[in-house]
């Protein structure tokens, strides 16, 4: 058992020291390559820190036949990462938190919205009628991916020209190095989050928490670490629009891109009519606390209520406290 601990924290060290570095670099590819902070934090860091979740759901639908659980990974990892904002929010000082980034990353926020909403529409028809019974991925599966990669486009095409501002601070660095970094980094993290998360499945085991609800936030946190990870680095070296779009963007990749995989992957039964109902309550938090960013970002010149919270973050707490609440009734 203390061997188990002893591989936990160790991975869970090294997903917080690599993280520095990914955020780090994801910044300067940034500057360098002009794509912005926006659109790097949504496909690179983004993508880094959401792959754990990927191997997650299709081990889940492939070697354990459970895409129940694939499905509350994703949708569990949405409300962990607009958990997340609230969290930096607390730790930022100079104003709130979505007061201090670009508007812009209200298109993210709205993409985010219009993403969750496909796959609650899925588990809802698919429950209802069994019309796609014949079909070997769900369309709504595929409008995911389309609607992911469309995504991308449009954040893309939004930040064009928008690195101009980052110029004094790495004007000297260079962009090999910083791209070699980036693999290096996004590769143990991705490593480290997997032994994480197996690592956490075996002391849920041995501590009797595997059918509790303990157990389950216990490895909801565990995959959920290079998130959380990525964005107070990315905070660290001031970096407010890569954290948050890190956040949106991990919602993003899981709905648009994990989901579509998870259906693809689920070959003997259909995967939306595998799934519990549930998940469609769980979805439809997830989409109120991205409206409550989306209100963070739009309304400003706010200053704080309090010394450490904003009225976002404190909903944005309460949003998924209730979710956790909600949850643990119905399951």
């Amino acid at each position: 058992m203390y061997l188990i601990w002893l591989q936990f924290i160790i991975a869970t060290a090294i997903i917080l020291v690599v993280s520095g570095f990914l955020a780090k670099s994801a910044d300067v590819i940034a500057f360098k390559t002009g794509l912005g902070r926006t659109f790097v934090g949504v496909l690179l860091l983004a993508s880094a820190t959401s792959l754990p979740e990927l191997a997650t759901g299709i081990s889940s639908v492939t070697a354990v036949g459970a895409p129940d659980l694939a499905a509350g990974d994703a949708f569990g990892s949405n409300l962990v990462n607009l958990l997340i904002i609230g969290l930096m929010d607390i730790r930022w000082r100079n104003g709130p938190l979505l007061n201090s980034v670009k508007i812009n990353l209200t298109l993210v926020a709205v993409l985010s919205i219009l993403i969750i909403s496909i796959p609650v529409i899925a588990i809802t028809a698919h429950h209802a009628d069994n019309i796609f019974s014949s079909w070997i991925i769900s369309p709504f599966s595929i409008f995911l991916l389309l609607g992911f990669i469309f995504s991308l486009y449009l954040i893309f095409r939004n930040e064009q020209g928008s690195s101009a501002e980052l110029e004094d601070n790495y004007s000297n660095e260079s962009l090999f190095k910083s791209s070699a970094i980036y693999v290096f980094s996004a590769s143990a993290i991705v490593i480290s989050a997997i032994w994480l998360a197996f690592t956490g499945e075996q002391i849920s085991s041995e501590m009797g928490w595997e059918a509790s609800f303990v157990g389950t936030q216990f490895l909801a946190l565990s995959t959920s670490l290079p998130e959380l990870a990525a964005s107070f680095a990315a905070l660290r070296i001031l970096a407010p629009e890569l954290a948050i779009s890190n956040v949106l963007g991990s919602n993003l990749f899981n709905m648009g891109f994990v989901l579509w995989a998870d259906d693809l992957a689920q070959t003997n039964d259909i995967f939306w009519s595998s799934v519990s109902p549930t998940h469609v309550a769980t979805a439809s938090i997830a989409i109120a606390m991205t409206a409550v960013v989306i209100i963070g970002l739009v309304t400003r010149g706010r200053s704080r209520p309090t010394k450490y919270l904003t009225y976002e973050s404190t909903a944005l707490i309460a949003f998924y406290l209730m979710a956790n609440l909600m949850v643990f009734k119905l399951g």
